[in-house]
């Protein structure tokens, strides 16, 4: 070996002459794959590769629930701004009650229905094709809360003083 106080350049390994190659051409020598022995028995989970028996465990009622209302709030702001804006509705109708309360029931039972389907898509799309665990209903409450939202400015468009209001508002501007 070379001085350890020479510059690097000088320290590099000798190469021998012109003619002798040190290196050989061929494939490495690789030892026999060695396996892990198990620690202890084989306790299934039921993920594994796509199209085998096992699938993504479904979590218990409770879990399901504590799930459920992950994202809740979206939805119940958006049902409380419909019912805000369907009871402003109401009242400046000035005519029975019976048929706006149908009308409120039925766009609930929509919203309903809006929820679960999203819901369904959600299983189908996040946990079948793409084999993700769900941690929340976010999503779900979240696209309800749109649905109802847009329909409290739906039923504000229909109040005369609301409007005008908006217009004397957006003729300022």
């Amino acid at each position: 070996m070379t001085d350890q106080r020479e510059p690097w350049a000088e320290r590099t390994v000798e190469m021998p002459p012109e003619g002798q190659n040190p290196f050989r051409s061929g494939r490495a020598q690789v030892g026999p794959a060695r396996r892990a022995e198990p620690t202890g028995p084989h306790i299934p989970t039921g993920t594994g590769w796509p199209g085998e028996t096992g699938s993504i465990p479904r979590p218990v009622f409770s879990e399901e629930l504590r799930l459920f209302r992950r994202g809740a709030r979206l939805m119940l702001t958006g049902a409380l701004f419909a019912f805000v804006c369907w009871g402003l509705w109401a009242i400046s109708d000035g005519g029975n009650l019976g048929t706006p309360f149908a009308l409120f029931v039925l766009t609930g039972l929509v919203a309903l229905g809006l929820y679960a389907l999203a819901r369904v898509v959600g299983r189908v799309v996040w946990e079948k094709q793409l084999g993700r665990v769900r941690r929340s209903a976010r999503g779900a409450h979240l696209v309800t809360a749109v649905f109802l939202a847009g329909v409290g400015i739906a039923y504000l468009r229909q109040i005369d003083w609301v409007v005008s209001a908006w217009s004397w508002f957006a003729g300022l501007f």
